[in-house]
C-alpha cells in the first residue's frame, strides 16, 4: 500500500485514525498501530511480513542478551550476530544477483543467477535495527523489553517503507508516554497534505516529462533535450522523496510520534558537502555515526574512510554498478572541496558553489538514472556536446514551451515557500487579522488534498521512488 493511493486516503488512514482515538489506552493504541501497519506492509504482499517479524526478534532478543551480559565478550556477539542477520538478509535478498553476475563475468563462470524479489523496505527497517542494537551495547538506550513495543518500533507504517530512518533513541519516549495534542494533530494534516502534493502533484508529472526524453535513445538525443530530461527527472525525485518522507513526519505528528527532518531545500545547497547535510539526512546522519566515525573519521584515516562511507552510501540504493559509481562520485566531490578549504582556508564562495552544486546534482542524478553505466555515459557525453548531439530539437521546444509555468511552479517549490505561508496563516491567534487568516490553512489544506485526489483517479498504482531501495 502506498500513501499516495485513494484506498490509503479514503480508508485505511481514516479506520486506523477513529480505532486509533476510540479508546484513550496506551496497549491499545500501540496494538492498532502494530496490526495496522502489518497489514499496511503486508498489502499485495503478505509473506514479507514474517521477514519483519523475524528481523524484529532478532534484534529484540540481542538487545535483551546485550543487557544481560553488559560490558562482557558475549554482548558484543550480539552485536556481530546483528549485523551478519541484517546484512545477510540484505546481501540475500537485494545483492546475492548482483555478485553473482559479477563474479560469472570475472571468472568465466556460469552460476545460475537467482531471481529474489526485492521486500519494500528492508533497507530502511534494517538500518533502524542495526542503530538500536548498537545504540544499546553503547549504553545510548536501555533495551526495550516488551516485544510489542519494539515491534511497534520496527513496523510503523508511517516511515517503514521507504524512511526516513528513525532511531529507537528517538521515538523511546514516546512509544511509552505519547501525549494528544490537536495542534501536532493539525500540523502533521497539513504537512501530510503538503507531501501528497509534492508526490501527485508535481514529482508524477515531472517524471511523466522526463521519461519521455530519458527513456528512449540516446543516440536520438539532442544537447538540451538530454539537459531537459535529467532537469525534470532532479524534480522528480526531489518532490517524490521530500513528499513521502512530509508524509511520514506528518503522519507521525497524527498518532504523537516526532520524526527528525530528513530534507532541508538541498537545491539551495553551494557545494556538494552541503547538499548531502540537507538531502536523505537520516541516511547521512546513520553512516556518519555507524560507519564513518568508527572507522575513524576526521581523526585517522579521513580518505578511507570517506572512500568506504559514499561506497555503501552508493551501493545502499541499489545493486547496480552505477549507484555505486554515483556515490564515490560524489565522494570524490566532497574529498575535493575538503582539498579546497584546506589550501584556501574557507569554503567555496555561495556565487560561484550554488551552481556548481546545481551541476553536480544534475550529473549525479544521470549517473543514478540509468542502471546502465554505458547509457549514463553516452547520455552525459548528449548533455556536453561530445557525441556530435545537434543542440536541439523540436520535441523539446515544444515540451519547454508547454511545461515553462509548471518547471518555474517546481524551481518555487524547491525554496521554503510553504514554511513562510503557514506560518503567516497560522499567525498568531490573539490578533483577530491573524484569527481570520488562520481559517485558510485548513482550507489550503483540503484544497490540496483534493486537488490530489482528483489527479490520483484512474490511477491504479504510482509508487514512490525509493520504494525500490
Amino acid at each position: 500500500m502506498v500513501f499516495s493511493s485513494l484506498i490509503f486516503l479514503y480508508v485505511f488512514l481514516p479506520v486506523c485514525i477513529a480505532l486509533y482515538y476510540v479508546w484513550q489506552n496506551r496497549v491499545w493504541q500501540n496494538w492498532v498501530l502494530i496490526v495496522a501497519s502489518l497489514i499496511f506492509y503486508a498489502w499485495g504482499e503478505p509473506v514479507w511480513v514474517v521477514l519483519l517479524v523475524l528481523s524484529s526478534l532478532v534484534d529484540y532478543l540481542n538487545g535483551l542478551w546485550i543487557a544481560r551480559f553488559r560490558g562482557k565478550a558475549a554482548a558484543k556477539l550480539s552485536v556481530v550476530c546483528t549485523l551478519i542477520f541484517n546484512l545477510g538478509i540484505l546481501a540475500i535478498f537485494k545483492y546475492q544477483a548482483f555478485f553473482i553476475h559479477n563474479l560469472n563475468l570475472v571468472s568465466g563462470l556460469s552460476i545460475p543467477v537467482p531471481e529474489h524479489h526485492l521486500p519494500i523496505g528492508i533497507s530502511f527497517y534494517t538500518f533502524q535495527t542495526i542503530s538500536y542494537v548498537i545504540d544499546v551495547y553503547r549504553d545510548e538506550v536501555p533495551a526495550q523489553k516488551d516485544f510489542s513495543k519494539f515491534l511497534l518500533f520496527v513496523s510503523l507504517f508511517h516511515q517503514l517503507v521507504a524512511g526516513p530512518i528513525v532511531r529507537y533513541k528517538d521515538i523511546a519516549y514516546e512509544i511509552e508516554n505519547r501525549i494528544f495534542s490537536w495542534n501536532d494533530f493539525s500540523y502533521g494534516v497539513s504537512r501530510f497534505a503538503v507531501g501528497l502534493a509534492k508526490k501527485v502533484v508535481l514529482a508524477n508529472p515531472a517524471g511523466e516529462i522526463a521519461g519521455s526524453f530519458l527513456d528512449g535513445s540516446p543516440e536520438r538525443m539532442s544537447v538540451l533535450g538530454s539537459w531537459w530530461g535529467i532537469l525534470l527527472f532532479t524534480f522528480q525525485i526531489y518532490f517524490d522523496f521530500s513528499g513521502y518522507s512530509d508524509m511520514a513526519i506528518g503522519l507521525g505528528k497524527m498518532f504523537g510520534f516526532t520524526y527528525k527532518e530528513n530534507f532541508n531545500y538541498p537545491y539551495l545547497a553551494r557545494s556538494a558537502t552541503d547538499f548531502w547535510r540537507r538531502w536523505h539526512i537520516s541516511l547521512s546522519s546513520f553512516f556518519r555515526d555507524y560507519v564513518y566515525i568508527p572507522l575513524g573519521g576526521n581523526r585517522t584515516r579521513p580518505l578511507v574512510s570517506l572512500t568506504v562511507v559514499w561506497f555503501l552510501t552508493g551501493l545502499w540504493h541499489g545493486a547496480s554498478w552505477n549507484f555505486v559509481v554515483w556515490g564515490l562520485f560524489y565522494g570524490a566531490l566532497i574529498l575535493f572541496e575538503r582539498a579546497v578549504q584546506s589550501v584556501t582556508g574557507r569554503e567555496i564562495p555561495r556565487i560561484i558553489g550554488h551552481p556548481y552544486a546545481i551541476l553536480a546534482t544534475l550529473v549525479g542524478w544521470t549517473l543514478f538514472y540509468f542502471t546502465d553505466l554505458g547509457h549514463a555515459f553516452a547520455h552525459l557525453g548528449r548533455m556536453f556536446g561530445v557525441s556530435g548531439a545537434s543542440l536541439t530539437d523540436p520535441a523539446v521546444l515544444i515540451s519547454i514551451r508547454a511545461n515553462a509555468f509548471f518547471v518555474g511552479l517546481l524551481i518555487l517549490a524547491c525554496f521554503p515557500v510553504w514554511p513562510f505561508l503557514a506560518k503567516l496563516l497560522r499567525g498568531d491567534p490573539s490578533e483577530s487579522g491573524h484569527a481570520r487568516l488562520g481559517v485558510l490553512l485548513p482550507v489550503l489544506n483540503l484544497f490540496l488534498v483534493v486537488f490530489s485526489t482528483v489527479l490520483l483517479v484512474g490511477r491504479t498504482y504510482n509508487p514512490f521512488l525509493y520504494f525500490r531501495f
